[in-house]
């Protein structure tokens, strides 16, 4: 497998966000998340951001849902992927690309199942202003 330097992988999801065209609630906090920003720039009524996200073995992101479509790429690890049915709807290993609708009818939860850190690049396209994600209350899973 060929390795990508992280800022050609950053450029690439960059490119990927711009070619297709509200405070977070602590309904259920994300636990062992860490988050740099890697990039930050607003055009228009569209912010278009990319993070470092880490999330450490056991930890979450709590279920929520994003104002704007998400594309991400796991790095190291992997992410064990929910939808609100409580469902595994992806499971992502590195080099993987994982690809998130917006809006509250795509409410979700990213875990890491793992003994090691996970850790994705992610892009999100979203509306100037507002929170990169909402948090929500668990649908009725048996976890988080």
């Amino acid at each position: 497998m060929r390795t990508i330097s992280r800022f050609a992988l950053v450029m690439a999801i960059v490119g990927l966000t711009a070619a297709t065209a509200p405070a977070v609630a602590g309904a259920t906090p994300g636990r062992g998340v860490t988050a740099v920003t890697i990039f930050d720039q607003t055009v228009g009524d569209t912010q278009y951001v990319v993070r470092e996200i880490t999330i450490a073995p056991g930890g979450s992101t709590g279920w929520h849902y994003h104002p704007g479509p998400v594309r991400g790429v796991v790095t190291k690890g992997v992410l064990t992927h929910h939808d609100s049915d409580c469902a595994v709807d992806g499971v992502y290993r590195p080099g993987q690309f994982i690809s998130e609708s917006s809006g509250t009818g795509y409410v979700h939860i990213g875990r890491n199942l793992a003994n090691a850190p996970l850790v994705l690049i992610v892009s999100y396209q979203n509306p100037a202003g507002g929170p990169l994600a909402v948090s929500t209350p668990n649908p009725g899973c048996s976890f988080e």
